[in-house]
């Protein structure tokens, strides 16, 4: 399919996309020729391996290369940030309120932004919230070049950028089940995440390189506005994709209330938000990073922040699977737990090395249940709410992850770094598995017969 007709009609886009396997892009065969059964090791390979159908599709294909590109850019910024902000401060609480003034935005606009997708035209919205990132970026790079070395001033951009972030996101995410079939759903989930993972690796270890020399900041801020024009320009690709639901009023307050009230009626829909806010909140060490990367590691901190990103990549490559999952709710529940319990031990280990290694394991487990988390909400929702489903889960996914930067500084400033980094990870555990026992219609959700 050309990127001409890709562009004519949206629910087309979906439509004539030919399913080929996984193996069959990779190896450039015929999709139009019948594939010869694999035997063996090839045949496990294959079923292993990452599905990347969705690449077939254009304007998906588009969207995930300028996803990954500025994404690491993003990944310098998000680390650059709160390495400046404890630069300035010395101060592991101080690096906490970096998530906790970019919170508000993100679930205000992240809620509002889910029922403007809804309403209006998702490329347009996505294209605009894009394009105020990039301010945003742009002006972290001119505050660093005039050094005006005030972390109010460096937590105020964050506010903005997280606002802008959210809408975008919201866009984005509702823009996916549009553009491929809705059987390749879980395949263009893994890619996305896999692809972000991959940023979330080279991102910070090239941080870690970039903050090391003579004006590091001002680097990491500019190799960021860079590599974000990439986003911008998978945004001008996009087809229209306007809503097709009822807009009367979908710019209100009560379309929000709507979307809310949905998730609470459905128990499915809102125990992934639950246990997702549970992992976040109560076991995301990263806020921890800087200090323990001046106390254990010599101020080390690249790895740290690369390890979980290095494990989901590791996941995605070996993700075939992921999709032949029928019991997508027993299967969250279970890497969260497997997420919690590697987040604990990581924060007893004393190795730096072995730290990385225990975090991967979390970043694998994580990987997993993000891409059920996603997948769950997009397909179990219909088209005219996946704004709003997916306004909330920007706001649960990003958000908790801020309310666990908040925490953890919080509580190493009073127990120290330890206890807070592994205590956070077994009171996840605790917490999942009680949930998961008691709210049997997750626990049961099957994809087979996904309304029981």
């Amino acid at each position: 399919m050309s990127d001409e007709s890709a562009s004519q009609s949206t629910p087309s886009l979906a439509k004539d996309v030919p399913l080929v396997s996984a193996a069959d892009v990779l190896d450039g065969a015929d999709p139009e020729q019948p594939a010869e059964p694999a035997r063996g090791l090839a045949a496990l390979l294959r079923r292993q391996a990452v599905d990347t159908r969705p690449l077939a599709i254009p304007p998906y294909k588009r969207l995930l290369i300028g996803q990954g590109t500025s994404f690491i850019g993003s990944m310098l910024t998000a680390v650059a940030v709160p390495v400046e902000v404890y630069h300035l401060s010395g101060s592991s609480l101080a690096v906490g309120m970096v998530g906790l003034v970019g919170l508000v935005p993100l679930v205000a606009f992240g809620l509002y932004g889910g029922a403007v997708a809804d309403a209006v035209d998702r490329r347009t919205l996505y294209l605009f919230s894009s394009l105020g990132t990039w301010v945003v970026t742009l002006a972290l790079l001119l505050q660093a070049l005039l050094h005006v070395d005030s972390v109010p001033v460096l937590l105020a951009l964050v506010a903005i950028q997280s606002a802008t972030f959210a809408m975008g996101s919201s866009a984005r995410g509702a823009i996916i089940p549009r553009i491929v079939p809705m059987e390749l759903v879980p395949a263009a989930n893994t890619l996305n995440f896999t692809v972000g993972n991959i940023g979330q690796v080279l991102g910070p270890l090239v941080a870690g390189g970039v903050l090391s020399l003579s004006n590091g900041f001002v680097w990491a801020y500019g190799i960021d506005a860079v590599l974000f024009t990439a986003a911008l320009y998978s945004c001008f690709r996009l087809p229209p994709i306007p809503p097709t639901g009822e807009r009367a009023g979908a710019l209100g307050l009560r379309s929000v209330v709507d979307g809310l009230r949905f998730i609470g009626s459905n128990p499915v829909l809102l125990m992934s938000f639950l246990v997702d806010i549970v992992a976040m909140v109560f076991a995301m060490p990263r806020a921890l990073y800087p200090e323990v990367a001046d106390d254990r590691f010599g101020g080390n901190v690249g790895p740290l922040y690369a390890a979980i990103a290095i494990g989901a990549v590791v996941a995605g490559l070996a993700s075939g699977w992921v999709g032949r999952v029928l019991r997508q709710g027993r299967a969250l529940t279970y890497a969260i737990v497997a997420w919690g319990i590697a987040i604990a031990l990581s924060g007893l280990a004393h190795s730096l090395w072995l730290v990385v290694a225990l975090l991967a394991l979390a970043g694998a487990a994580d990987f997993v249940s993000a891409v059920y988390r996603q997948t769950i909400l997009q397909t179990y929702a219909p088209d005219e709410m996946r704004g709003r489903m997916q306004g909330v889960f920007i706001a649960v996914v990003a958000g908790g992850p801020r309310l666990g930067d908040v925490r953890a500084g919080g509580t190493a400033q009073l127990t120290g770094a330890t206890a807070s980094w592994a205590g956070g990870g077994i009171i996840c555990v605790v917490i999942v598995v009680v949930a998961g026992l008691l709210v049997r219609p997750f626990w049961r959700y099957s994809t087979a017969d996904p309304r029981t």
